[in-house]
């Protein structure tokens, strides 16, 4: 096996595949033998599981979960690394490369045909400048997921992992965690990249809940609901959301007294069980007016 955290290798087989690094699809390669192991073992939860990459540059990571999981489908919009991925993957016959974009991709589709019956993973080193599209694309589709493992920009991992209802959180981790469980795993310094980006990174988990934390038709208004709190955070919760929703004062001053909600709260005090009552409150006061 090429060993692909080795900086004399990656510089010959770019060489040899005359292939340059691109800034604009956040093209960084691990370098740290340990991370990608790490990943792949955190990643694939048991026997019998497949794996989907979204991705892969070189293959390092894209080797370690070959070693794990039934099968791996990797996802790479940059049809240059063809020739290198026929030669870094080339001695494992469970991988498969399929070129485009993921946000672009049916999944449904993508995954009758590459996995089948199989549960899948989602393990992959994610682009800072795509994480959250990527993971929001994932987790609002119909396909699902035993876990998803990834590689994200600390300060992302950070604002995922965050407590809903405490400062560090926001509308995307509202978001993920409305979806699943997330947790930090480990962290991944910058000197662990080729070339070395400007930022730490770290490694998280999103464990689907096994019961949904609310309805399907609930979701769109809830989510609507915290964009327009978080876009204004100096503000209260029922002045940012007067503006932001377009609703009356009166209105929210019954959600809120409903609610149990003094109107001085602020938006990123309210933890998840509190946002969902309150969304459910102001819809249906809304339907009712």
């Amino acid at each position: 096996m090429l060993n692909l955290t080795d900086m004399q290798t990656i510089r010959s087989i770019a060489k040899r595949h005359s292939f340059s690094f691109s800034k604009g699809l956040g093209q960084n390669f691990l370098i740290d033998p340990a991370v990608c192991p790490a990943i792949a073992e955190y990643g694939i939860p048991h026997n019998g599981c497949a794996a989907l990459e979204v991705g892969p540059g070189f293959g390092v990571l894209t080797q370690q979960l070959a070693q794990y999981a039934e099968k791996v489908t990797a996802v790479e919009i940059d049809h240059r690394l063809q020739s290198v991925l026929q030669e870094t993957l080339g001695e494992f016959s469970n991988t498969n490369i399929v070129w485009g974009d993921i946000l672009k991709l049916d999944l449904k589709q993508l995954f009758a045909e590459q996995f089948g019956d199989l549960p899948v993973a989602f393990c992959a080193n994610l682009p800072y400048y795509i994480t959250s599209p990527i993971l929001m694309h994932l987790l609002e589709s119909e396909v699902s997921f035993v876990s998803m493992t990834v590689m994200v920009q600390k300060e992302a991992a950070d604002r995922l992992c965050a407590q809903v209802g405490s400062r560090a959180a926001g509308a995307v981790t509202v978001a993920v965690q409305l979806r699943g469980q997330a947790e930090y795993l480990m962290d991944v310094p910058r000197d662990s990249f080729y070339p070395a980006p400007n930022v730490d990174s770290a490694v998280i988990r999103i464990t689907p809940h096994e019961t949904p934390l609310c309805a399907s038709e609930e979701i769109e208004p809830l989510l609507k609901m915290v964009k327009a709190g978080f876009a204004q955070r100096r503000k209260t919760a029922m002045n940012a959301l007067s503006a932001g929703l377009g609703c009356s004062k009166p209105l929210l001053s019954e959600a809120f007294g409903q609610c149990g909600l003094a109107e001085t709260v602020r938006f990123e005090q309210l933890d998840m069980q509190t946002l969902l009552t309150l969304s459910r409150t102001i819809t249906g006061l809304s339907s009712q007016s």
